[in-house]
Order: C-alpha cells, then sequence, then structure tokens
C-alpha cells in the first residue's frame, strides 16, 4: 500500500527529526533496508534513545547512520546538523494532546518555532526536499496539539514562496492514528488485558478515528516525496474504526466502562474539511490539498488527471467509505 512511486535515496544526504521515535526508527530501517544512502543523520534530543538505537542499528554495521544529538528549539544546532543534506522528514513533535493542553509555552516552542527553525535551515543550506509529518488533528483543530500543528503546516505551505520557487520545495502529509504506536491506544488495551483488568476505559462509544499501520506510514511519506511538487498536504485513504470496536477486538468479553472525553479531545476525526475541498483534488489512494499559490496552477495535479472533489467534500473518520472490521484490524496488527 502506497509504494506505487517511491523516491531514489541511493547516495542520498537524508536527516530524519524525530529519528528515535516511532514512525522515525522505522522510516530508517526501511532506507537501510532498501536503498544506499551517502548518510542518514538521526536528529533526536534524547541521548538514551539514540545510545538505545545504536544497540541494533549501529555505524559499524550501517556506516551511512549518523547520531546528532539536538533539537529543533535549537535552530543553531539544526543548521549545522543540515549542512549538505539533500532530504528533510520532519517527525519531531510533542504529540500528547493532555501534555501540549498543560505545557502549551513547549508545545509551541517544539511545534511551531521548530518547524520555523527547520524551514530555515532548510533553505539556507539548499536543501532539496522536506516532507513534514502532521496529524488529523490539525484539520479544524479543538485542541493546542491539533492548533500547534496546522500552524506549523501553514509555515511549511508558505516556506515554498520563501524558497522563492527554488530549492527546497516543502510539502506536508497528513494521517490519522498509527497502529501500535507509542501513544496509541493499542498497547494500553493490550496492557490492561495482559494485567486482567476487569472493564476497558472507553471515552465515549460513539467516538470514530482513522487508523494506519506504521510500515504504511513510512510508505505514504516515501510516495509523497517522490510525487510532491511543493505547497501540497496529502491525506491517505485509510480506514475509519469505532473505539468500541476496537476495544471488542482486543479485549473480548471484557465490558465497557465511559469515562467521558479528555480536554481538548474530539469524537471523530477530520483530515480535510469542508473549506479546504474546494482545492483537494482524488487520486486512486490519496487525496492532495493543493495550495493557493498563483504559481500553483501549472503544477496542479488535476492537469495530470486527478479528480476535484466536490465542494463541501469532508473526510471524516464517522463518514468515512472505508471500515475495518475485526479481521482487518487483526491482520494490522
Amino acid at each position: 500500500m502506497f509504494d506505487s512511486a517511491l523516491p531514489d535515496l541511493n547516495g542520498k544526504s537524508i536527516l530524519v527529526t524525530g529519528g528515535t521515535g516511532s514512525f522515525g526508527k522505522a522510516f530508517i530501517r526501511r532506507v537501510l533496508a532498501d536503498w544506499k544512502p551517502k548518510r542518514l543523520i538521526v536528529f533526536s534530543r534524547d541521548e538514551l534513545k539514540q545510545w538505545e538505537m545504536q544497540q541494533d542499528l549501529s555505524q559499524e554495521k550501517y556506516p551511512a547512520l549518523r547520531y546528532f544529538i539536538g533539537d529543533v528549539r535549537d535552530g543553531t544546532r539544526l543548521d549545522m546538523a543540515t549542512r549538505d543534506v539533500d532530504v528533510i522528514v520532519h517527525a519531531a513533535a510533542l504529540k500528547q494532546v493532555p501534555a501540549a493542553e498543560y505545557n502549551p509555552f513547549e508545545c509551541i516552542h517544539t511545534n511551531v518555532i521548530g518547524a520555523e527553525n527547520v524551514v530555515q535551515a532548510a533553505i539556507k543550506n539548499k536543501v532539496k526536499r522536506v516532507v513534514a509529518l502532521s496529524t488529523d488533528k490539525a484539520a479544524n483543530p479543538v485542541n493546542l496539539y491539533g492548533a500547534s500543528k496546522l500552524a506549523s503546516d501553514k509555515i511549511f505551505i508558505a516556506a515554498n514562496s520563501l524558497s522563492g520557487g527554488h530549492d527546497p520545495i516543502f510539502a506536508v502529509v497528513r494521517y490519522g492514528n498509527v497502529i501500535g504506536s507509542r501513544g496509541s491506544v493499542v498497547p494500553v488495551f493490550r496492557d490492561m488485558v495482559a494485567k486482567g483488568a476487569k472493564e476497558i476505559p472507553i471515552t465515549d462509544e460513539r467516538m470514530t478515528r482513522f487508523w494506519i499501520t506504521l510500515d504504511q506510514g513510512v510508505a505514504f511519506v516515501l510516495s509523497s516525496m517522490q510525487i510532491m511538487r511543493g505547497g501540497e498536504i496529502f491525506v491517505p485513504k485509510i480506514p475509519s474504526m469505532k473505539v468500541t470496536d476496537l476495544a471488542d477486538c482486543l479485549a473480548p468479553g471484557i465490558p465497557h466502562k465511559i469515562v467521558g472525553i479528555r480536554p481538548g479531545e474530539k469524537l471523530h476525526e477530520v483530515m480535510i474539511t469542508e473549506d479546504d475541498s474546494r482545492t483537494t483534488v482524488e487520486l486512486d489512494d490519496r487525496y492532495v490539498i493543493e495550495p493557493n499559490f498563483a504559481f500553483w496552477e501549472r503544477r496542479s495535479f488535476a492537469k495530470d488527471g486527478a479528480k476535484p472533489v466536490k465542494e463541501g467534500f469532508r473526510f471524516s473518520s464517522d463518514s468515512n467509505t472505508q471500515w475495518l472490521d475485526a479481521a482487518s484490524l487483526m491482520k494490522m496488527l
């Protein structure tokens, strides 16, 4: 899935911010397995996670790997790490909704100012392509995490004007909840079952979510990197599932306890809003929210056969046409 068009990363220098996170590690493993990059830079701020990662992915075994301790908040350090880099995949972020609500300054510094630092380092060092990871929570945000990622998305899209039509070009990838990643409800439910829980907490029995696997997310980023023209938000066509159905699959026979929606939490997730539909086109496996740039017309995917969606279209987890059943979920897991 999403592997139809992939970039040639042989001989390229690639920097992954947040490289020790769930996505970062999966992305780096995929690149090492399928290509021979010149350099593959793991950029993150946690020395323990880098040390743990090096136990399996050492520079002796993979000479292209570089472990670079740094924070996207630190523009000078990021600038140094970005020298002679061809591609940046920006995955660093503060992602926990409750933590962002309680620590708003930290969320803004990492997710918004960090995005600005990535853009400035990429332009200064003439990086070729930058792909930034977003989230479904950035569409019609109701929490600070979503609002900060919306601001980040706007920064990366506008960066295409700042680069003056030359390198680098910037694009954004937006997708839903990643099954099994850190912060996902899946390992939480599994841990509760293993510990003999008598009931499973459910925030609201109507709640739905989009779901994607980590490998699918990596493939989607890679394929978007290949077809990007600069300024797009790529949204994959992925299935939805009710949280109650998810709980029944992972904890069969265990009753649910309704605990109420947490602060900043949505009942359903939206990845494309009605307002975005006016500039959204549809490909076989994804949607592309195209930018409102004066020069974009000549780059539009519609010129290559992509179909505009109907005005008022909304890609939401409760009205999705693709749904996961128990067998499909277990296959993804």
